[in-house]
């Protein structure tokens, strides 16, 4: 029988909290607080009249800290909410809704200083001058569990509206740019037989380390199909150089490796669907952990870069959400939990793993309901060498 480390709820009821993605960091820059978000339901969607609250544990009292509340939120990103460098050790960022339109809000945790820009972001650079942002309200609409609720899409009735796509965000003046619009990606990929009758969305945007590259998910359903296409571009941050990487009409989970290589769960013709570390700029690429990663989960390169964080989804009949790390020099696992998943957490409600890296590697944070109920739980990180 395995004997697995043990994983510490850090928070508890009454409120259910979790995180959200598995691509932003949760814990302070100096280790000392976690984030999370918290809501008195667990069974149904948010509703627009939905407040979520905001606040972190102090890892070495364990004591719960409010900090504030946001009214854009969802079961699988959360609020977006993470740490903002360079000063991760005092501020965050996260997704609001204030008025008539969603905005992002820039928080310092001890002096309760807010400012708000005017968009919600889907990414913040690893340098936290560079943002993205994309339209909530449509991801709502085409992908619920990824969008927030309360606001119509301005272009709800459009296919693949020009005036909509991936937006640029100046983190230091607030300053604003359309990147990439959805009429661009149409007529990039010239399939009118396919595209000209399919609600076109964006989603999963994630820049590169030096801020210089980004990437994204196009996402459509050909009339009469139960499941979505996806296709993977790249782009400069203002647009340029817009790249198609990947075409094969299923894309998911990815990371960056470094500033040109990219971490990616997909099908690729003739070799089936794989974790694939590809090279932006070339194309080339290769296959990574084929015997042992044979499913899609929320991979991400530890700090170090030399192991990969993922999980995998449930399925009868035990039920079980298994958390494990990569060790591609070994090519070799370590499974770190298994995790029940009740039947009720399934579909919009269901409950991922999301595993997320402390920032010296040490430790794993992740959602779970294998308790009874969605809280946020820390395991410490076996011996890999």
């Amino acid at each position: 029988m395995e004997t697995l480390p043990k994983a510490v709820a850090v928070t508890k009821e009454p409120l259910y909290h979790w995180f959200g993605y598995y691509d932003m960091p949760c814990w302070s820059s100096d280790g000392r607080y976690l984030l999370s978000l918290g809501v008195d339901f667990e069974d149904r969607p948010p509703r627009p009249e939905d407040t979520a609250v905001i606040g972190m544990t102090d890892m070495e009292t364990g004591e719960y800290i409010y900090l504030t509340t946001t009214r854009a939120f969802n079961w699988q990103q959360g609020a977006m909410l993470h740490w903002l460098p360079p000063e991760a050790h005092r501020k965050i960022i996260f997704n609001d809704r204030e008025g008539e339109q969603f905005v992002s809000v820039v928080f310092d945790v001890f002096t309760k200083e807010r400012q708000v820009l005017g968009r919600a972001l889907s990414d913040v650079g690893e340098r936290g001058s560079l943002g993205l942002a994309l339209n909530f309200a449509r991801i709502a609409q085409t992908r619920p569990g990824y969008g927030y609720v309360g606001l119509p899409d301005p272009w709800e009735d459009e296919l693949h509206p020009s005036c909509d796509g991936v937006w640029g965000v100046d983190l230091c003046t607030g300053e604003d740019w359309l990147a990439v619009s959805m009429e661009e990606v149409y007529q990039f990929l010239e399939r009118p037989s396919e595209l000209d009758d399919a609600k076109m969305w964006f989603n999963h945007t994630l820049l590169n380390p030096s801020e210089t590259r980004f990437a994204f998910l196009v996402r459509w359903r050909p009339r009469g199909a139960r499941t979505w296409k996806t296709s993977m571009f790249t782009a400069d941050p203002d647009g340029s150089n817009l790249k198609l990487l990947l075409d094969g009409g299923m894309v998911s989970h990815f990371d960056w490796r470094d500033d040109r290589r990219i971490l990616v769960w997909a099908r690729i013709a003739g070799q089936g669907d794989h974790f694939y570390l590809i090279d932006e700029r070339s194309g080339d690429y290769e296959i990574v952990g084929a015997g042992l990663l044979v499913q899609d989960g929320h991979c991400c390169y530890s700090h170090n870069k030399r192991w990969i964080l993922t999980d995998t989804y449930p399925s009868p009949p035990e039920y079980l959400r298994a958390l494990k790390i990569y060790i591609p020099s070994e090519d070799r696992e370590v499974i770190v939990g298994r995790y029940y998943s009740p039947p009720p957490f399934v579909g919009e409600l269901r409950c991922d793993l999301h595993p997320r890296w402390s920032w010296d590697d040490r430790w794993i944070c992740f959602d779970s309901v294998h308790e009874g109920h969605r809280q946020v739980y820390v395991v410490q990180v076996p011996e890999l060498d």
